[in-house]
């Protein structure tokens, strides 16, 4: 996503493919257009044992629904000390939309971060139906 932060950045050696993305681009297209909600994809998991166990978790949030940070620790069987590290976990996942850390909103229902932006984390959550528009 443009802008994400801890983005993967190109690296040398690393060839063009974009035949290799058809499927995580089908399914991208589904999902925007109001026809996928669960996606589908082989991907290669890299992060500490930690970091998989969140992005485990976060994949089980479903569409059109929200979990806090506090529920997600319970879910997890965490302690109230490691929530700072389940929020980093959240934080580092390289596949946002995918797993579906926007769907991780903070326990007062505010939108506590998002690597690809707070705004973006609202129109995914808007687009899934877990937020409301706000009348003006």
């Amino acid at each position: 996503m443009t802008g994400q932060r801890n983005a993967a950045v190109v690296q040398p050696g690393w060839r063009r493919a974009p035949e290799a993305f058809t499927g995580v681009a089908d399914q991208l297209e589904a999902y925007f257009a109001g026809g996928l909600t669960e996606f589908d994809l082989d991907y290669a998991v890299r992060g500490t044992e930690f970091q998989q166990r969140v992005w485990a978790a976060l994949e089980t949030i479903g569409y059109g629904t929200t979990t806090s940070y506090g529920q997600l620790a319970e879910q997890l069987g965490l302690q109230r000390a490691e929530v700072r590290a389940l929020g980093a976990a959240v934080g580092a996942n390289p596949l946002l939309v995918v797993r579906p850390c926007h769907r991780v909103i903070g326990a007062d229902g505010t939108m506590k971060g998002y690597a690809g932006g707070v705004e973006r984390k609202e129109f995914l959550l808007l687009h899934e139906g877990a937020l409301q528009p706000q009348l003006l």
